[in-house]
């Protein structure tokens, strides 16, 4: 590979949970392009009403790079860095019209809402909340940030209603 195969991009780099910040430095600490997308948001602690600004896309941030040899080391022995995002070929740029369309979003004071859409029938977890570890199959959206989850014992079912924020789902190897 030529220097002028080496073109830069910007990359998703996965995190360890709750390492995005940690990352972020360590990366423009080794004078890289780095964007972590950031919201605020009202803590979700009981005793308090804050707002805290927290990364919009929970275990990732963006990196730029060429992905020339000494560089991918670089990012990827960053403390914190688990791989960059990909398939069997290698690293998937993201287009430079999404990050600068994130760029104008976190920059504005508008709300910004986020999370995961859930199928029908996909397997998921609560994971926090009254029913934390409860492992069942998503059944349906119910109202304002509601869902129902349906939990199979014994051949019959029970349903539980949760916040849509409580639950992930299951990657595909758990399933």
């Amino acid at each position: 590979m030529t220097s002028d195969d080496l073109k830069r991009a910007w990359y998703v780099l996965h995190t360890k949970s709750r390492f995005e910040n940690v990352v972020n430095e360590g990366l423009l600490g080794k004078s890289m392009e780095v964007f972590l997308p950031k919201i605020t948001v009202r803590s979700k602690r009981k005793d308090r009403k804050k707002m805290i600004r927290v990364p919009l896309f929970p275990g990732y941030v963006f990196v730029r790079t060429d992905l020339n040899p000494y560089e991918h080391v670089e990012i990827v022995k960053t403390t914190g860095a688990v791989r960059l995002v990909g398939n069997a070929v290698g690293p998937v740029p993201v287009p430079d019209t999404k990050i600068e369309s994130l760029q104008i979003m976190v920059s504005t004071d508008q709300p910004v809402a986020t999370g995961t859409v859930f199928q029908e029938g996909e397997r998921v977890m609560v994971v926090s909340g009254p029913f934390a570890g409860v492992v069942g199959i998503f059944s349906r959206y119910q109202g304002l940030d509601r869902v129902i989850v349906h939990v199979d014992i014994l051949g019959q079912f029970a349903a539980v209603e949760v916040d849509t924020e409580d639950i992930e789902k299951l990657p595909e190897i758990l399933t």
